[in-house]
């Protein structure tokens, strides 16, 4: 595939988006839509450097300085050809710029404009400024994720930034295009990560309805309470996860410990879940993490080994499905999900080649 989706590959060829620079959620957005086959040209400033960032896979770049009037005018000039525009600033700056919603519609009123934020673009908070860990901890996201007692510990930035962030930002333009074609015009999209990551912890709300999250965090079934739903350490320092809930799938993953279930506590008696803990700690710190990994190979126990993401390309299952993909010798995630009529194909490596001239991309589109 050539860089943006410029030669008609993907479920979304065809449309055009325009991405102002940023980092995190809006750029991770704008990779999955370029994956799809989505032509994303990315303005920058001008002079930055290419870099062989993943997440900046499959655009053209265009350098402009959009402090200048100049700037403006060519970037208005893409919006007017384009589909979609990004903008990832706080709420206030792309109006000041020159390029808010009212002299983007001017100039097309079919556009998605779609802002990608920490807070949203209203709320006491709008105007602060934060990271994933703040956005996941207002949001409710981050409390539950500790161990009984311990601190709260965020999962590197891929819960607020690329799931409640990139993720919805795919969702909502997809869902603005989608309704474009009825009404014929296109709309602002408010993308805010609090709000992206409260929306992940709905079934969490729904596990403490129905009675399934009754105690602190650390405690319940999927929270590293359950010694059946956990990781253990292995002899060289590796680690095993379970994901043994099932009664059918305990059962295959207490033969494969070699332990008969007659002599342990039941299964979901919390009492009795310490004495499981321990039994199960024990067991996997007497093997290596690839002998367990064969012990429990072709049986339904749940039982995985656990994977850097350095090496999680070479498991036979990823390297089978093609889930990762070396683009100029970098290794990283391919495109998901899949299509049966209009695969993605293999996404273009970030673009080393200078920054093109907004004419450049105009010609290309026009032609």
């Amino acid at each position: 595939m050539s860089a943006g989706g410029a030669d008609g590959a993907g479920p979304l060829a065809g449309l055009r988006l325009v991405e102002l620079a940023g980092l995190g959620p809006a750029p991770f957005g704008c990779m999955v839509l370029a994956d799809l086959g989505v032509d994303v040209v990315r303005v920058e400033r001008p002079g930055s450097a290419a870099t062989p960032d993943p997440v900046l896979r499959g655009r053209r770049r265009v350098g402009l300085d959009l402090k200048s009037a100049d700037g403006v005018r060519d970037v208005l000039s893409l919006v007017a050809a384009a589909d979609v525009f990004v903008e990832p600033f706080r709420p206030g700056v792309a109006e000041r710029l020159g390029l808010g919603p009212v002299p983007c519609r001017d100039a097309n009123p079919r556009l998605v404009y779609a802002r990608m934020t920490g807070w949203g673009q209203d709320g006491p908070l709008a105007a602060r400024a934060g990271h994933d860990i703040d956005y996941i901890a207002v949001a409710g996201a981050l409390e539950p994720l500790r161990r009984n007692g311990s601190a709260p510990h965020a999962p590197l930035n891929l819960l607020g930034d690329l799931g409640g962030g990139g993720m919805l930002l795919v969702v909502g333009v997809l869902a603005a295009l989608h309704e474009r074609g009825r009404s014929g015009l296109g709309q602002v999209v408010d993308v805010a990560m609090v709000d992206g990551s409260a929306l992940l912890t709905a079934f969490v709300h729904g596990l403490r309805a129905v009675g399934m999250w009754p105690g602190p965090p650390g405690t319940n079934l999927l929270d590293g309470g359950a010694p059946f739903y956990d990781t253990y350490a292995t002899s060289d320092g590796g680690w095993m996860a379970v994901g043994a809930l099932e009664p059918q799938f305990y059962a295959a993953f207490v033969d494969g410990l070699g332990l008969d279930p007659a002599t342990l506590p039941p299964q979901l008696d919390p009492a009795g879940w310490p004495v499981l803990r321990a039994r199960f700690t024990e067991i996997f710190a007497g093997r290596t993490r690839d002998a367990w990994t064969s012990v429990f190979e072709g049986t339904d126990a749940c039982v995985t080994p656990v994977l850097s993401p350095w090496e999680a390309h070479t498991h036979p299952h990823n390297a089978a499905r093609g889930a990762f993909v070396d683009l100029d010798g970098v290794v990283q995630p391919a495109p998901a999900p899949r299509f049966d009529r209009t695969p993605a194909g293999t996404p273009a490596p970030p673009t080393r080649a200078p920054a093109l001239s907004p004419r450049e991309v105009l010609d290309g589109w026009a032609g």
